[in-house]
């Protein structure tokens, strides 16, 4: 069942009853129906972010501070509220969580980009010529459109107009700082990671618990997407977190 949040602005996969307990993120290229099974029988919203599913996508470049504001105003009337996330919806929640803590309950984080273990490979010096040239007028922007899609991921050639643009500056943000913070607060984190993950690696996730301060628990058999134990994992430690954190009747 669809509803809207933020005065319209936000639509949302809801579950069980109002206020919702908890909400989640989910990843890029996926929508809000991602979470069904995780959040089965839970009072929780599953927002359909900006450009995904059904949601329009925004007019401009975002960065995932923008989509963390957005979803601070979805979210503030039922605050502090647990946040499960996947992926591109994780660089989100720890923004959030971070910038908005009042806003936070608890994390339950799966297979999100947030550290990178080695810097970026140099592109080939053609592919440097060629934006050397289209800089310059020298060569067409189709042309170099055509050279970047050969050189992208499955996402980046998927993605089109400012989404795209949103996706280049998403993999480009550092979120060193807001680990830092995290690692500062009382925040209760679960970080759990397919042990297969080549999309967020398994390395690098851990290493990303380490400096927030949060167990790490990888599920074997499980890669990236959020599905089979890796989906009945997250549910696991999302429950186990909402009894940590339930406040007393």
């Amino acid at each position: 069942m669809i509803t809207s949040l933020a005065g319209g602005r936000v639509l949302a996969e809801k579950h069980g009853a109002t206020p919702p307990r908890v909400v989640a993120l989910h990843g890029w290229g996926r929508d809000g129906t991602d979470f069904a099974t995780v959040l089965s029988g839970l009072d929780a919203v599953s927002i359909h972010l900006p450009g995904f599913g059904p949601a329009p996508a925004p007019d401009d470049v975002w960065g995932t501070e923008d989509y963390a504001d957005l979803v601070a105003e979805a979210i503030a009337a039922y605050a502090p509220i647990v946040i499960v996330a996947h992926s591109f919806g994780g660089r989100v929640a720890v923004r959030l969580a971070a910038r908005r803590p009042e806003l936070v309950r608890a994390l339950v984080l799966t297979g999100v980009p947030l550290v990178r273990l080695a810097p970026p490979t140099r592109p080939p010096l053609a592919f440097r010529l060629a934006r050397w040239a289209n800089a310059r007028g020298l060569l067409s922007d189709q042309r170099m459109d055509a050279l970047r899609n050969e050189r992208g991921s499955a996402d980046y050639r998927a993605a089109h107009g400012v989404m795209r643009g949103i996706m280049v500056r998403a993999v480009n943000e550092n979120y060193d700082d807001e680990l830092a913070v995290l690692a500062g607060t009382t925040l209760p984190m679960r970080f759990v990671w397919g042990a297969a993950d080549t999309a967020a690696p398994t390395d690098a996730g851990r290493v990303a618990a380490e400096r927030a301060g949060a167990p790490f628990r990888t599920v074997d058999g499980c890669a990236h997407l959020l599905t089979g134990d890796l989906e009945l994992a997250v549910r696991e430690e999302l429950l186990s977190v909402l009894a940590e954190t339930e406040e007393p009747a």
